[in-house]
């Protein structure tokens, strides 16, 4: 069974664009747009992109793997926000990050691997009124 519910895993799918938040060394937050698909072999979330490994947010997850990563989208209406957000603990793989995109060439062997510690979503399930809006929060064993 997963940790992501199904409406989850659905809008994971769909989507292509989220944001990594990492803690630097100084202790200052740091968000970065990311490709990333989701694992769903491993029950995570995997983000990479060429030159992956000279980056902050490599570098930051390298030094303290608390993390954490939003997907969301705003619908035609605006009052229907979509959103699924995943806390967890970032390893950094050194192969593996071109099957993150199909677009990236084979050269491009780094990623991070997101093992969700918590899930908050929101948006995914209700009609396009917004009415009814629900957040779905849960912590998940480590």
């Amino acid at each position: 069974m997963s940790v992501f519910t199904p409406a989850e895993i659905e809008y994971l799918q769909s989507q292509s664009l989220g944001r990594i938040a990492t803690v630097g060394p100084d202790g200052l937050p740091h968000i970065a747009p990311v490709t990333f698909r989701l694992n769903t072999d491993e029950d995570a979330i995997d983000i990479g992109g060429i030159g992956f490994a000279d980056t902050k947010k490599w570098h930051d997850a390298n030094g303290n793997p608390r993390v954490a990563f939003l997907v969301d989208d705003v619908l035609r209406d605006p009052r229907r926000a979509r959103a699924v957000e995943i806390r967890g603990r970032a390893e950094t793989h050194d192969i593996g990050g071109d099957e993150i995109n199909p677009r990236f060439p084979n050269f491009v062997p780094e990623f991070i691997r997101i093992r969700p510690t918590r899930i908050v979503s929101w948006g995914l399930e209700e009609d396009a009124t917004g009415i009814g809006f629900r957040l779905h929060a849960r912590s998940v064993d480590a």
